[in-house]
């Protein structure tokens, strides 16, 4: 068993144990990947202020993320095909996140369905749904997730239409994938990945094939994909989720403070600050650049999270200090998960936990409810004076 300390080590070893397809599906970001970068970069910018001679004895991570209990200020964030990156890989990164105490949010475009992931766990995660142009599909998408006993809805709004990732066009990714020679070689030679797919009967979209209409089977996937998503969404159209959806509501995908206004107006619980993890705008603002002129527009009167770009404990503080009361990790996850499973998702929770923990007390807090903006020293110009 190698020593894992932080989450770059798991990535060293899921790029080892999967595919290359997958693996560059998750390690990528659209166009040129500016932004993608930048998401952690931009992190290093914003350095933490060490306090001396304060009790650090009794600290808590413990939080809340609309009005659920957390073990620490994360979510393991929605993830699309992340059955492919092991096999029943929702279902287990679900069960990961269960016993730590963090939420866990399934993606409509996963491998494992809802009701999947629901007989394999014992507590309520949350669902994550596109805007699809579908209302019929919407609505049994919503009535599904609430039979599964889903404790939150997660609509995604950045995704009208799609950000261009090179590599996954390169590399045959779509709905469902194109295999090649290619691909089909280095699949072979992931010995371990191989045999966990062999070994399950989970290989496509749980949540389309069989419920979306004309889509019967995988083949029938692709057309669908293409037409479903809504180009024309607007506010008045995501009101109309809302009342889909009685429980719960986290909009996803806000990174403009005016953005942030109009979601205030929908009945949202909660907005998540967030470009996607880099994969849709490219030369868009980092979600952390972002994040504090939207606390400033509107931090007081709804909850608001982070996403894109954490890669470490250290992030989950600054972003939390910044004002966020939750943050969301995708690919950090994703490394552990393709590496070792579940215990691999484990073990990026315990890396991630171990730094916010540490770092917590470091800067002389031991409750991290507590923990303000003045733990930071924040550039001037962090988020810009832009004209």
């Amino acid at each position: 068993m190698p020593v894992i300390t932080n989450i770059d080590d798991l990535k060293k070893i899921y790029r080892r144990r999967v595919p290359k397809m997958f693996y560059d599906y998750a390690e990528s970001g659209s166009w040129t990947e500016q932004t993608f970068r930048e998401n952690t970069s931009d992190f290093s910018d914003i350095y933490l202020r060490q306090r001396i001679a304060v009790d650090m004895s009794n600290r808590s991570t413990a939080s809340r993320m609309i009005g659920q209990d957390v073990s620490m200020p994360v979510a393991l964030a929605p993830v699309g095909l992340t059955g492919m990156q092991h096999a029943d890989g929702e279902i287990k990164a679900a069960r990961a996140a269960e016993a730590f105490g963090v939420p866990y949010t399934l993606s409509t475009m996963s491998i494992c369905s809802i009701e999947d992931v629901a007989a394999h766990t014992e507590k309520p995660f949350w669902f994550q749904v596109y805007t699809l142009k579908d209302n019929d599909f919407m609505q049994r998408l919503f009535d599904r997730a609430k039979a599964a006993n889903c404790s939150a809805a997660v609509i995604t709004v950045d995704l009208q239409v799609l950000g261009q990732r090179h590599k996954d066009l390169k590399n045959g990714l779509s709905a469902p994938p194109k295999l090649t020679v290619k691909s089909i070689a280095d699949m072979m030679t992931k010995v371990q990945w191989g045999l966990g797919m062999l070994g399950t009967k989970r290989r496509f979209f749980g949540n389309i094939v069989g419920h979306a209409k004309g889509v019967s089977d995988p083949s029938s996937l692709s057309s669908w994909t293409a037409e479903a998503f809504d180009e024309a969404l607007n506010w008045d159209r995501i009101r109309e989720f809302r009342k889909m959806w009685d429980g719960p509501l986290i909009i996803k995908g806000i990174i403009d403070p005016r953005d942030a206004r109009e979601a205030l107006n929908v009945g949202a619980d909660a907005i998540v600050v967030s470009n996607h993890g880099g994969r849709q705008l490219d030369g868009a603002l980092s979600a952390i650049r972002a994040l504090p002129q939207i606390m400033d527009a509107v931090g007081d009167r709804i909850e608001v999270h982070f996403d894109s770009g954490i890669r470490s404990g250290q992030d989950v503080l600054k972003a939390v200090a910044l004002g966020a009361k939750g943050t969301y990790i995708g690919r950090a996850y994703v490394y552990g998960l393709g590496a070792m499973g579940q215990e691999g998702v484990t073990k990026a929770l315990q890396c991630i936990h171990k730094e916010l923990d540490v770092s917590m007390a470091f800067c002389g807090h031991t409750d991290i409810t507590k923990v303000d903006r003045d733990i930071l020293m924040v550039p001037k110009d962090f988020s810009g004076d832009w004209q």
